[in-house]
């Protein structure tokens, strides 16, 4: 098909700007620039209409349209009236489309580059936040924890065992896997040493304290951050895209009571458990590489990982973990009830809820291991 060349042509007339488009306006076309058009309609100017003619135009499609739309918003942001009136049908129609629903404020992306003095203040003031909302959720868990002494506080006691269900038993083929691979990777780490000045019957003291005081309810709350404290969060997310919490105030039922009071009270009950059940699945690990590949027996192992290991051991380790199951209720039922009103959010609230929770389980971990130390326990 033969193009017409496409041309632009101008008249004013007083205030009146008249803009004329002649041939076909198709994407093979080679197209003027409108740039010195569009500096004709500014303020300084003398022009306060603009009106189109198409009598010489032929065809058109989307480029015809796109400069059309340019035109209309330079008017727009100069002031000056832009009559569409004496365009196509076709293009009218398109442009009522087009104009139909005003674009957002915050649809665009603004590429600005920052300086680093106002990426400290947004910083801080996002921490500022955080420590506030943090501590309101710890205000009311208080709070419910205080009406659940009481007897007053208000949530399903089946809920409390569903909970315990798949906080438990549910959890323990991956902390049995993890757990019986940490031991074995602690035997192998100290035997290629120990066994430098033939003392590989000291891995089971290693594998045994290691296991107990530190590296079991570790393991076991970094599972269950990542499996249970997101799982939290998406539940109650999901409630909150779906209006049931809403509904929940509006029956009269307290959120902090009725959904996050059980999930506490279940990682409460049950992380000393798996604690203790990670800590033999890693003596247990330790023992296949100690016996397996050095001169030791079971026997031996197993008499020298219990002198090794004492009570006190153990209460720290479970100690350890009863306080990184807090914080994983606190931190996944937190980032669940602040989650927003979208599915993207929900998934935000869960990646959040992670992340959160392993930074706490970290900082408790560094701060009782040297209140341990300065103690001597």
């Amino acid at each position: 098909m033969l193009i017409i060349p496409c041309e632009i042509k101008t008249a004013q007339k007083e205030a009146t700007l008249e803009i004329a488009f002649a041939g076909d306006w198709v994407l093979d076309a080679h197209t003027p620039s409108l740039e010195s058009l569009l500096a004709q309609i500014n303020k300084g100017s003398s022009i306060k209409h603009v009106v189109f003619s198409t009598e010489a135009l032929g065809h058109w499609d989307s480029l015809l349209m796109t400069d059309i739309i340019r035109i209309i918003d330079q008017g727009a942001y100069e002031g000056i009236d832009v009559d569409i009136t004496t365009l196509p049908d076709g293009i009218q129609g398109l442009l009522s489309l087009v104009y139909a629903v005003p674009e957002r404020l915050d649809a665009k992306r603004h590429d600005t580059k920052r300086r680093w003095l106002e990426v400290i203040g947004d910083g801080a003031i996002s921490a500022v936040h955080e420590a506030g909302a943090l501590l309101i959720f710890v205000g009311e868990t208080v709070l419910s924890v205080g009406a659940l002494i009481r007897g007053k506080a208000r949530f399903r006691t089946i809920d409390l065992w569903i909970n315990i269900q798949d906080c438990g038993p549910s959890a323990v083929p991956i902390i049995t896997l993890i757990s019986f691979l940490i031991g074995l990777i602690l035997a192998f780490v100290g035997a290629l040493q120990l066994a430098l000045f033939g003392a590989q019957i000291y891995i089971a003291d290693m594998v045994g304290l290691g296991m107990t005081r530190e590296m079991g309810g570790f393991m076991a709350a970094i599972i269950m951050s990542g499996r249970t404290g997101a799982a939290f969060a998406a539940q109650l997310g999901t409630m909150q895209v779906n209006s049931e919490i809403d509904a929940l105030k509006t029956m009269g039922f307290k959120p902090m009571e009725f959904l996050v009071l059980p999930r506490m009270l279940a990682l409460i009950l049950i992380m000393p458990m798996l604690c203790l059940y990670a800590d033999l699945m890693g003596i247990i690990g330790g023992s296949l590489v100690t016996v397996g590949f050095f001169d030791v027996s079971f026997l031996e192992y197993f008499d020298r990982t219990a002198g090794a290991i004492h009570f006190k051991d153990l209460m720290v380790g479970v100690t350890k973990c009863s306080v990184f199951g807090v914080l994983i209720a606190l931190s996944g039922c937190m980032r669940g009830m602040q989650c927003g009103r979208s599915a993207s959010a929900v998934g935000k609230a869960a990646t959040s809820a992670v992340v959160t929770c392993i930074v706490f389980i970290v900082m408790a971990d560094s701060t009782m291991t040297l209140i341990c130390n300065r103690l001597g326990i």
